[in-house]
């Protein structure tokens, strides 16, 4: 009866022993395939989410690519006028300077 009791004790420690041995012995380069899968599953489910989103309301879909597209604009717009004005972002390139003795001043004695 005694050997009963401790039978799942000790299926727990072995378990734990096999569990740490394969940890140990697999590559790392097996667990960056490991979290690619998962990054590649999840970017499957992401595609069929949104695929079915557009299937459903395809108004949402219309106005969302209209909102990137202005979006753009946007941002193309701006960049070519401060390409234009020969700044980045309203602030003038900065430039050295050379430094000078200042000119001496001339006292008048009266």
């Amino acid at each position: 009866m005694n050997q009963l009791a401790n039978l799942p004790e000790r299926a727990m420690h072995v378990a734990g022993q096999v569990g740490s041995g394969i940890r140990g012995a697999v590559p790392r380069k097996a667990l960056q395939w490991v979290e690619t899968g998962a990054a590649l599953t999840a970017l499957k489910t992401g595609g069929r989410v949104a695929t079915r989103l557009v299937k459903r309301n395809p108004a949402i879909a219309v106005a969302a690519v209209a909102g990137a597209g202005l979006l753009w604009l946007a941002a193309r717009k701006r960049a070519k006028r401060s390409e234009e004005a020969g700044s980045s972002a309203g602030r003038k390139a900065p430039r050295r300077v050379e430094a000078r003795r200042a000119p001496r001043k001339r006292t008048s004695t009266t």
